[in-house]
């Protein structure tokens, strides 16, 4: 196995993980009885905290060096990471997780979209194809999408999409640079926002423990493990895989909490599963030759 295939396996692995870990944000939202600005702002709190301890422990004597170095390529990801994790969960608080994950399904060609006319990276004939079967599981979900939610909830999951996709560019194009501090940063950034709307008070003891978990196991989790994998492998790839989380977040709401998707969302959801590993198992099974130099980094 080259060092670039083994690299891309890595990435494919910790991104997939990341999709699973963000794929709890419908199950946590729902299970919170708190009001939205007070949930954005103390998972903010927690996960940011939890990331940059992460941070300090990886890099050791290198973490103020690398603070004092940041530069534009971190804090575009900040922004855009802070307004992903913003309208996603606005849009799963003012909308169905259905009708949200729907929208959401688009960010692999908006992603491709960006990546070509940014950095000039051209998706693979594999991705492309995954993708739009994907999209045809999407088209089959959005049959029964319309018939709920806010208009609000789904404007928020369009800007989570192309703020999603802006990220996964980023990320691609500076994998030379340490995005951790980026991660940390974006969710300070969501408390900084909501502070002036925020009512811890009003959070019960459940609320606290739950955010706690939220801030931890979904999105620290989900931010590590992404910052880690989306530098190994071409962008429209990453949001790709990043798209489990599009029948995997209406499947645990489903499960645990009684929140009935629609008809076709089960059946498009299996498609957009199906389109999903097939493409990882064809790129696995796929040679890439020797490792360009700025990506040769492990965990």
């Amino acid at each position: 196995m080259s060092s670039e295939d083994s690299q891309y396996r890595l990435g494919v692995i910790y991104v997939g993980l990341s999709a699973l870990a963000w794929s709890l944000s419908g199950l946590f939202m729902r299970a919170i009885s708190t009001d939205l600005p007070t949930i954005i702002f103390l998972r903010g709190l927690v996960s940011g905290t939890a990331t940059l301890l992460f941070f300090f422990y990886l890099e050791r004597g290198r973490a103020w060096p690398i603070l004092k170095a940041i530069r534009w390529p971190t804090i575009l990801a900040t922004l855009f990471s802070a307004g992903s994790m913003i309208s996603g969960l606005g849009s799963i608080y003012y909308t169905s997780v259905a009708d949200a994950m729907v929208i959401y399904a688009t960010v692999p060609f908006v992603t491709a979209g960006i990546a070509f006319l940014v950095i000039g990276e051209k998706a693979s004939r594999s991705t492309l194809i995954a993708s739009s079967v994907a999209f045809a599981g999407v088209a089959i979900m959005l049959t029964d999408a319309g018939g709920g939610g806010s208009m609000l909830g789904k404007g928020l999951a369009g800007i989570m999409t192309l703020t999603v996709a802006a990220l996964a560019v980023i990320m691609r194009q500076h994998r030379d640079v340490p995005m951790l501090p980026a991660m940390a940063f974006s969710a300070y950034l969501c408390s900084a926002v909501t502070f002036f709307f925020a009512s811890p008070g009003t959070a019960t003891g459940q609320d606290m423990t739950l955010i706690f978990l939220f801030g931890i196991m979904q999105n620290a989790l989900g931010l590590i493990l992404y910052t880690f994998g989306a530098r190994r492998i071409p962008a429209a790839d990453a949001s790709l895989i990043i798209a489990l989380e599009v029948p995997l977040t209406p499947l645990w709401v489903w499960m645990f909490m009684a929140e009935i998707p629609p008809q076709a969302t089960l059946i498009g959801g299996p498609i957009v599963l199906a389109a999903l590993f097939g493409h990882i198992f064809v790129e696995f099974r796929r040679s890439r030759g020797p490792l360009p130099a700025a990506s040769q980094q492990s965990l």
